[in-house]
């Protein structure tokens, strides 16, 4: 024993801080939990108290161990692995009744009593329980149960260390539980005692009207408008200051490679194709996701996010889907990379495939600006500036987006009565208690788990096509560029969406972020050989004005900037979660049949108008 590293499993219900526990015994930042963006995985770490290592590993979150999920079989199979010394099992000290049942189905395990595991109980959020009114006889607790139970406060230095050294006083010790037999009902009601009883009827009236027909809906749109109004407004002035840092570098790097005796033509294929797209993606991308991840996960550590799911799950049910893909679908909307990797939390592997389809449909971030602008040029005549102005565009980007919203339950109700037919599964949801979210760790978690990762995999998409829109728009046939050629080949087709060539060539070269399809389509238009950007909006207008455009052009651009083909990254990402190419192919060519047959529809009606 004395060579043997003493290994402990975390176990427990999800949103009783487990995953908060294991980071402060190892110090390590891992989430893991049961909402969008996380897998099942379990996470390892080590600690070390009083001379001695423990290695501690998190298991999944889950309820029971009937293994009706993913993340019941994950844990179940540690469990029976008999590769822990000592198993922690994490109770609510809010609602200790739920963790006294998971823990009597681990008691219930032959190899649990075969091997003799010891166990012990970690009660958790005790200062939650406190500003409730909830006391807990933890005396007779462990007297009923015959194994240590520790009370403790994830955030409590104390109370962790006292948590090791008792992990640390199991190793070697034989638990005998052929002769415990509990009533969790009956055990929780003997120990559990409330001094006030109001906190329970005020969260329940709160949950009322949160996940109410109409009320519930109305919250949701608001907080909706409230989260994107945020992104758009905030990201504009970091936006601002990386845009001139990174073009402020761009000259000075031109002259560093002239100065070397670089040539001239891969000077400019490296500064103005290769550097210049990146920059633009980088400082366009990465505000709005730096934002909208933050406060989509504060909403997530609130407890909002799971209401979310209740309210809508009634709408994917009718349309044969699970419920919990309305919180895959909000994470579209800051990206929707990280939207299909959140599908990850939905265990019907033909639901999630459904959800992994359908993500694209609703619009990411990355296509917000286009809209906005659209809405600016085109439908704000007359009051843009004015508060009139700002709240007529927050409603026409909130109506777009519900378009998406509406083409994503059509969609998954398409799927799920012909390719993908089948009765949708049932999955167990708990409605959290409102806790006020821990924004240090939100940040962190936001930060390194969604927005970086996403960005790393735009930027490696994005380098080489900067190559490839520098020689189209540099390489010429006749008098004409290539990109010149190539607008003219998609032309008739963009005719008949109410479009042009130009606009649909630059919707192709933007596959590998849709933040570069207006520079393109604006270096297509005054045939400049580099990207460019226009500051001033009169300027702009008074351009695609002489290009062609009208409202219609602006409307039918608005319908195909929502439905078209994923983004590089996103095609990646599905390709990667499906492990097909002919799903990836399917997520390419739903939405983009979509967005093609609704341009013509339009077309064809605005000719009447």
């Amino acid at each position: 024993m004395d060579n043997h590293q003493m290994v402990a499993a975390l176990a427990g219900n999800p949103n009783v801080g487990k995953s908060t526990i294991f980071n402060g015994l190892t110090g390590l930042r891992q989430h893991t939990g049961n909402w969008a963006g996380v897998t099942v995985a379990t996470a390892r770490g080590e600690f070390t108290c009083s001379g001695r290592t423990c290695l501690v590993v998190d298991l999944p979150g889950t309820y029971s161990l009937n293994t009706h999920s993913r993340e019941e079989e994950v844990a179940k199979q540690y469990l029976c692995s008999k590769e822990a010394d000592a198993v922690v099992v994490v109770g609510d000290a809010t609602c200790l009744e739920r963790g006294l049942h998971l823990l009597k189905q681990i008691l219930s395990l032959e190899q649990v009593k075969d091997e003799g595991i010891p166990l012990i109980l970690c009660v958790n959020l005790c200062d939650e329980a406190r500003k409730k009114g909830i006391e807990i006889d933890f005396d007779l607790l462990q007297d009923v149960l015959q194994f240590p139970v520790v009370p403790c406060c994830a955030r409590c230095a104390g109370d962790l260390t006292r948590l090791k050294e008792t992990i640390l006083s199991c190793s070697g010790v034989r638990g005998h539980y052929e002769c415990l037999d509990f009533s969790p009902k009956q055990l929780a009601a003997e120990t559990v005692h409330y001094t006030r009883t109001n906190y329970r009827k005020r969260e329940e009236f709160i949950d009322r009207i949160v996940t109410g027909r109409f009320t519930g809906s109305l919250i949701m749109v608001l907080l909706l408008m409230g989260v994107f109004w945020l992104t758009m407004t905030g990201a504009n002035y970091p936006s601002g200051l990386l845009w001139d840092l990174f073009f402020s570098i761009e000259e000075k790097l031109a002259l560093g490679l002239a100065a070397m005796k670089v040539p001239d033509p891969l000077i400019q294929a490296l500064v103005y194709g290769i550097y210049r797209v990146l920059a633009w993606v980088v400082s366009v991308m990465l505000p709005p996701m730096a934002i909208f991840f933050p406060l989509f996960t504060l909403l997530e550590d609130l407890g909002y996010l799971p209401r979310v799911a209740f309210h809508i799950d009634r709408s994917f049910k009718r349309c044969r889907a699970c419920g919990k893909q309305c919180l895959t679908m909000a994470m579209g909307f800051g990206c929707n990379a990280a939207g299909v990797i959140g599908c990850r939390i939905i265990d019907s592997p033909r639901e999630r495939l459904i959800a992994i389809l359908t993500n694209s449909l609703v619009p990411c971030n990355g296509r917000f600006p286009t809209l906005f602008t659209l809405i600016t040029l085109f439908f704000l005549t007359g009051i843009q500036g004015t508060a009139a102005g700002s709240l007529v565009s927050a409603l026409l980007l909130t109506a777009a987006i519900l378009t998406g919203v509406m083409a994503t339950l059509g969609c998954s109700w398409l799927l799920s009565h012909t390719l993908l037919k089948g009765i949708p599964s049932a999955f167990t949801l708990e409605l959290p208690p409102y806790r006020r979210p821990q924004v240090g760790k939100v940040l962190v978690r936001s930060l390194l788990d969604r927005t970086l990762f996403v960005l790393g995999r735009a930027a490696a998409i994005a380098a080489p096509a900067g190559l490839l829109i520098w020689l189209l728009a540099n390489s010429f046939w006749g008098d004409k560029s290539l990109l010149l050629h190539l607008t003219g080949l998609f032309d008739p087709l963009g005719r008949l969406m109410g479009l042009d060539g130009v606009i649909l060539m630059a919707f192709v070269l933007g596959f590998p972020a849709n933040e570069i399809v207006v520079p393109i389509m604006l270096m297509a238009y005054l045939q400049s050989g580099q990207l460019v950007e226009m500051t001033d909006s009169s300027a702009l207008l008074t351009l695609l004005i002489q290009n062609g455009w009208t409202w219609k052009t602006a409307l039918s651009m608005m319908i195909f900037c929502l439905f078209h083909w994923p983004c590089s990254t996103t095609c990646l990402t599905i390709k990667k979660e499906t492990g097909s190419l002919k799903w990836t192919a399917v997520a390419i060519a739903l939405p983009t049949l979509l967005g093609v047959l609704l341009c013509m529809a339009v077309h064809g009606i605005t000719l009447w108008i």
